[in-house]
C-alpha cells in the first residue's frame, strides 16, 4: 500500500507540549516506525490510530524511552528527550500504561497505588531517621489521595484485594488509576478499552475526559473509533510506520487518503458499530 502523507492542520506551535520528528526505528530487517511526525497540545485528548502494523505502539515505546529511537527527536515541553530512560522521561512528568494490564500481582490494590509516586521522601533511608515526621506526613497524604482516586475509579471496596484476584475490567481500571496517582502532566494510554465490556468503555471514556478537565494532555492509541470521535479533541492517523494525517475524526472521515489506505472505505460502518 502506498501512504502519501496529508496534513490537516489543528495545532500551533505555541501549546505543543509532546512532539515526535522523523521518528525512526527498525527491528533487524523490519522498519516499524520510518520517519514519524505527531504533535500533542497541551490540555487535549490526541488519539494516534492506524491498521495493525502502523507503529503505532513503537511510537509510543519511542515517546515514553522504553525505546530508543535510531533517529529522531522527541521533545517534552520544549526539551529533547530523545532516548532518554523511560524512569527519566516519568520524572518529567509523562506517565504511560500498557496495552495488557500490568498490575503488582503480589500487592493490594491500595498497594499497588501507593508505591507509585515519583520521589517519595520515604525512599531515602536518610529521611526515615533524620525526618520520621516529614516522611510519615507524606505517608498520610498519600493514603488519602489513594483512597480518593480508589472511589473515583470504583475500587475502593476491593481495595484490600489482591491486585491478581481482579477482573480484566478492574484491572484495566486499576491501570487508569494508578497512572492518575502518579499525578502525570502527560499519560499516554496504550489501548486503554481494549478488552473490556461496552458498560466499562463508556466508563473509562468519562475517566479520560476528567482527566482533560484536571489539566491532563492525553495521547491515547485506541482502535474503537467511536470512542475516539466522542472524545478526542484531535487524531493521528498512521500507516507504514508514518504519519498519514492528522485532524478531527469528522474531518477524517472525508478524508479519500485515510478511508482508502487506512480503513478500507469502512469508516462509516465502524463509527456506527
Amino acid at each position: 500500500m502506498s501512504v502519501t502523507p496529508v496534513t490537516t492542520p489543528a495545532v500551533t506551535a505555541t501549546n505543543v507540549v509532546l512532539s515526535g520528528r522523523g521518528l525512526h526505528k527498525s527491528f533487524g530487517g523490519n522498519r516499524a516506525v520510518n520517519g514519524a511526525d505527531l504533535d500533542v497540545s497541551e490540555g487535549t485528548i490526541t488519539a494516534l490510530i492506524g491498521p495493525n502494523g502502523a507503529g503505532k505502539s513503537t511510537v509510543v515505546n519511542l515517546i515514553s524511552g522504553l525505546l530508543p529511537p535510531d533517529a529522531g527527536e522527541v521533545r517534552l515541553a520544549g526539551e529533547d528527550v530523545s532516548g532518554w530512560p523511560s524512569h527519566r522521561i516519568a520524572q518529567r512528568g509523562l506517565i504511560r500504561t500498557f496495552q495488557l494490564s500490568r498490575e503488582l500481582q503480589g500487592l493490594t490494590v491500595l498497594e499497588n497505588l501507593l508505591v507509585t509516586p515519583i520521589a517519595q521522601k520515604g525512599e531515602a533511608l536518610v529521611n526515615i531517621f533524620l525526618r520520621p515526621r516529614a516522611v510519615r506526613r507524606e505517608e498520610r497524604a498519600n493514603v488519602e489521595r489513594a483512597v480518593e482516586i480508589l472511589r473515583d475509579y470504583g475500587l475502593y471496596h476491593v481495595r484490600d484485594n489482591w491486585a491478581r484476584a481482579l477482573s480484566g475490567g478492574q484491572k484495566r481500571l486499576l491501570e487508569l488509576a494508578r497512572a492518575v496517582m502518579a499525578q502525570p502532566r502527560i499519560l499516554l494510554l496504550d489501548e486503554p478499552m481494549a478488552g473490556v465490556n461496552p458498560a466499562l468503555v463508556d466508563q473509562i471514556g468519562d475517566h479520560i475526559l476528567k482527566l482533560r478537565t484536571d489539566g491532563i494532555t492525553v495521547l491515547m492509541i485506541e482502535h474503537n473509533l467511536g470512542v475516539v470521535e466522542r472524545i478526542c479533541d484531535h487524531v493521528i492517523v498512521m500507516a507504514e510506520g508514518r504519519t498519514l494525517a492528522t485532524g478531527r475524526m469528522s474531518d477524517l472521515r472525508d478524508n479519500p487518503e485515510v478511508v482508502h489506505a487506512y480503513l478500507g472505505g469502512v469508516l462509516d460502518a465502524r463509527l456506527d458499530s
